[in-house]
């Protein structure tokens, strides 16, 4: 704190001395009283001085527009937009977004403490707040085969950066349940640096809930039902509401929330891509999607802002009043939410819709620190899948949703091998790992994509992120393969021997190297190519494919090493 601006910001607030900045004709969200109230905004330097009448060196006339403060995104992976922090920050700001909450255990699967700093070091001076949680489980569990494996002894050094918040979403439920120590030490050593601790409570039982609650977690954002979200606020979590590109949770769980309760809920993303961030946007969006579904404005907007900050105690942002931060937009109305003008810290950002650039610092993309994929040769014949009976367990997608359905059903072998049947939907998926050239293959069914021809493989595979492909054929999954490695991970198409269409992500093979609007067309053109394959359009199949392999969600996945049951938690044969 620079204590010259702190007795300025005290002589502004007294009248002794000009703001910098008013706001005057304003009308207020008052976040704490849920009322709209009317008055001078005064600013000083990066922070709102006072309210009430005012003169300043610089005055801006809302003309009766809307003063919210700074939207929150309460749980965000930068790396799932495939945008760099910098562009990511973009798009944000001109969503009303000032401050988002992020874990980036994406990267950090891949490049372990390198991809940490990666994130820290690209998001640093920029004029959107990032917040990090260090990732707890890397690898989601021990079981998986990752880039990194990060212990206590890792992460202990970043909880001193000024922007870390603690530790993110804990995943591996068994580590905490029967207190595996090197779980407990990540656990242990938050608690003893006064950090937070993100939950991740995925087809978790309200009573085994408890365990988290014991641990010293404090939130959750796998609820995916009334019950689930009540049960987390029954026992004094904080319910975040996720609404993200897959997992869309919010009009489930909306109904859970009161007037007694709303203020222990707030909105998150999670896992956005480019063109959703682009087109709706983020949590504004979340605003604007309760509101349709009832809930009262200044509430949706409350789980937007004071209740994130409160939840990870940022005591100076996420409401318009004196000793906050001056991060706020101003909106003509409060239920489509059209910004106009955002602020962060004082500074316009956005004006007319339209991002003021010059406040960016320019970070170099590449890294050299980051790896590049090492994988092992993959052959034809290293895809087929031999079974002995054709009564198979089968992952069946649920569209729009990181949950999947554990079926079991007959398919259609030849000589004693699954052949993919467009009539049934039943595909084949492969998860090949990249990080370290094991050569581990992992094959299995999986309906509910609908695919008519061809293939589609991508490097964003969650949470280890190595090679996940569905296809109607293996020439096609081999090709798909073989491409994404060549353009050093991403995304790729192949129809008919040939690959068709890809999606360079050559950042750990997440994030593209591109600007934000070149990435949105990018991701145009491969969702228009996508459709060449045939397939359901109700759901995004490259996100839905990338969730396929997270073994901590249920309920059947693949990884590289075989088929993975979560109620079990254990790995099972294809023959049911």
């Amino acid at each position: 704190m620079d204590i010259r601006k702190y007795k300025k910001r005290i002589r502004v607030a007294a009248k002794t001395e000009k703001a910098d900045l008013v706001i005057k004709q304003a009308k207020i969200v008052n976040v704490f009283t849920g009322e709209i109230m009317e008055g001078d905004i005064a600013i000083s330097d990066d922070f709102i001085a006072g309210i009430g009448h005012y003169d300043g060196n610089q005055v801006i006339d809302a003309k009766g527009k809307f003063v919210v403060p700074g939207l929150i995104d309460g749980h965000v992976h930068i790396e799932s937009s495939m945008l760099t922090p910098q562009e990511f920050a973009k798009v944000l700001l001109l969503h009303g977004v000032t401050t988002a909450i992020t874990d980036p255990h994406e990267i950090a699967n891949v490049a372990g403490v390198h991809g940490i700093q990666y994130m820290l070091d690209k998001s640093e001076d920029l004029p959107l707040d990032v917040r990090v949680m260090l990732p707890s489980c890397v690898p989601a569990v021990p079981l998986d085969s990752n880039g990194a494996t990060l212990g206590a002894e890792d992460l202990a050094p970043f909880f001193h950066h000024n922007r870390v918040l603690g530790l993110a979403e804990v995943m591996d439920f068994p580590s905490v349940f029967h207190t595996n120590p090197d779980m407990i030490n990540k656990l242990f050593s938050a608690k003893q640096n006064h950090a937070l601790i993100d939950g991740h409570a995925a087809g978790i039982e309200k009573e085994q809930l408890n365990v988290y609650s014991a641990a010293g977690i404090k939130n959750d954002h796998e609820a995916t039902t009334a019950q689930e979200g009540k049960d987390r606020l029954d026992l004094g979590l904080y319910l975040m509401i996720r609404e993200g590109t897959v997992a869309k949770d919010l009009k489930a769980l909306l109904p859970v929330v009161t007037v007694q309760n709303s203020r222990r809920c707030l909105f998150v993303t999670d896992d956005k891509l480019i063109d959703d961030l682009v087109d709706e946007g983020s949590v504004d969006h979340c605003i604007r999607l309760a509101i349709q579904e009832g809930l009262n404005p200044i509430t949706a907007i409350q789980m937007a802002t004071i209740n994130t900050a409160e939840c990870f105690k940022l005591d100076n942002v996420g409401a318009v009043a004196p000793g906050y931060k001056a991060d706020f937009l101003l909106v003509d109305n409060l239920e489509k939410l059209a910004i106009n003008m955002v602020f962060k810290e004082g500074k316009c950002v956005v004006k007319e819709g339209t991002l003021q650039e010059k406040g960016f610092k320019k970070h170099a993309y590449l890294d050299e620190n980051l790896p590049e994929i090492n994988a092992a040769a993959i052959e034809l014949s290293h895809l087929a899948l031999p079974l002995s009976s054709d009564f198979c367990n089968v992952i069946e997608v649920i569209p729009n949703s990181i949950v999947t359905n554990h079926a079991k059903e007959h398919i259609t072998l030849e000589n004693g091998v699954f052949k993919p049947s467009i009539e049934k939907d039943q595909l084949k998926l492969v998860v090949a790992e990249r990080h370290h050239q094991t050569g581990n293959i992992g094959r299995a069914i999986v309906k509910g994509f609908g695919l008519q021809k061809g293939a589609i493989a991508t490097t964003i595979s969650h949470d280890s992120h190595n090679i996940v492909a569905v296809g109607t054929n293996d020439e096609d999954i081999l090709k798909a393969i073989k491409y994404l490695i060549e353009i050093k991970g991403g995304i790729s198409i192949a129809i008919d021997g040939e690959a068709i269409a890809a999606l360079p992500l050559p950042i750990a093979g997440l994030i593209s190297d591109q600007s934000y609007q070149t990435l949105y067309r990018q991701i145009g053109d491969i969702n228009k190519k996508v459709k060449l394959l045939g397939g359901y359009e109700s759901f995004n199949p490259f996100l839905t494919l990338s969730f396929l392999s997270l073994s901590v969600i249920p309920t059947l996945k693949l990884t590289d090493k075989g088929l993975f049951n979560f109620q079990s938690f254990s790995y099972i044969s294809i023959e049911a």
